[in-house]
């Protein structure tokens, strides 16, 4: 495997500047970028230009809250990272969720577009804001091989939730798009890590009244207002402010808790809209940041990512955060990102971007699920 990583910025331009070395043997090259840059064409000289050095790749990628190359965490800018594969082939999918009657379609469409012979893992992003991450995910494992991992995650827009984008092969980014790609050939070793960091307070309180992935009901109260109680201070900040104070749901006795962020609320409703589902009848706890855990919480995730993987170091990994850990830890940000180099090592390539949603299993051999607040961590390794 051959990568080779470009950064964007409107002051500096291209950096390196030279054209790619890689050029026309590329498969894939991986776009994460301000939503600012991508959506106004004048400035968007990253996929449009990319098409030119990189002719028949496949070009993924998305708006963010924060782009990663390397150990550095970047803000409006476009980072490139470009694959050359020796041993892999690829195919892409992808769906408006204008053209499906909801997010569990959505999945289900997308996975049944993708060939299934040869299949070893499943790399998906998608809009952050009208998609239901969890009912996605589920779409997608129903029609896909059992040992087929889906990992991934939801698009950003910085701190404002306002429009998130998406773009696959037509270098057209959109809002309402989620795209797959598939990962195909025996040479090819994917490890995969999800690990969060926050400390649970407080009782635990049952969800009496939900829908999807809208709360509306703890213990029979309206729920905004019992989260607002909670908050204190921080209630007047809602909903930027729900990022340091996310939800976890009581799972079965051998899975960690799923943490759940706000993506919205409704005073009138006194309801909370969340990134994944959370249902009636299961508990549920506040949860507020403990930054030397979130540190670990990365690191972790990088361990179990370099294990599944053999204990060898990877070409490649892919690093999904949450805007929420990148609020909670401010300047000690690239802290998680060195923590997570520390365990990959130096040849490893690390790009990725700040993201409103993680998708991963919890463990190795675990159904694929959706995650808020965690560190998730893709790794590629060809033999």
């Amino acid at each position: 495997m051959k990568i080779e990583q470009k950064r964007w910025t409107e002051a500096h331009g291209w950096e390196p500047d030279t054209p790619g070395a890689l050029g026309e043997s590329t498969q894939l090259v991986l776009v994460f970028g301000a939503t600012s840059i991508l959506r106004e064409q004048e400035h968007f000289q990253g996929p449009l230009q990319i098409g030119k050095v990189y002719p028949g790749a496949h070009i993924l990628g998305c708006s963010t809250a924060g782009e990663i190359c390397g150990t550095r965490v970047l803000d409006n800018s476009l980072v490139a990272t470009a694959v050359r594969f020796e041993h892999t082939r690829l195919m892409g999918a992808q769906v408006k969720l204008s053209q499906v009657a909801d997010s569990f379609q959505a999945g289900e469409q997308l996975a049944m577009s993708l060939d299934r012979d040869g299949l070893v893992h499943v790399l998906v992003i998608s809009d952050g804001i009208q998609v239901n991450g969890s009912a996605l995910v589920r779409g997608l494992v129903k029609h896909l091989p059992p040992e087929v991992a889906v990992t991934g995650g939801l698009a950003g827009d910085g701190e404002r939730f306002e429009q998130t984008l998406v773009f696959l092969e037509d270098n057209t980014p959109e809002e309402g798009k989620i795209a797959a790609l598939g990962f195909y050939g025996t040479r090819l070793k994917v490890g995969y890590g999800s690990a969060g960091g926050w400390d649970p307070f407080g009782p635990n309180r049952l969800i009496t009244r939900s829908k999807g992935n809208v709360l509306y009901e703890l213990d029979g109260r309206p729920a905004l207002e019992l989260y607002k109680k909670y908050l204190g201070e921080y209630a007047a900040d809602l909903p930027a402010s729900a990022l340091l104070f996310p939800l976890q749901l009581r799972t079965p006795e051998d899975e960690p808790g799923l943490v759940r962020t706000i993506l919205s609320i409704d005073e009138k409703e006194q309801s909370m809209t969340f990134a994944g589902d959370v249902s009636e009848g299961t508990f549920a706890r506040f949860m507020k940041a403990n930054v030397e855990r979130l540190i670990d919480g990365a690191v972790e995730a990088a361990e179990s990512s370099y294990e599944v993987i053999g204990s060898s170091a990877p070409d490649l990994a892919i690093l999904v955060s949450c805007i929420g850990r990148r609020l909670a830890l401010k300047q000690r940000i690239e802290e998680e990102v060195e923590g997570v180099r520390d365990i990959l090592g130096d040849h490893t390539v690390l790009t990725g971007f700040y993201s409103y949603g993680e998708i991963a299993p919890f463990i190795p051999s675990a159904v694929s699920k959706l995650h808020n607040q965690t560190m998730t961590i893709t790794t590629f390794l060809e033999e």
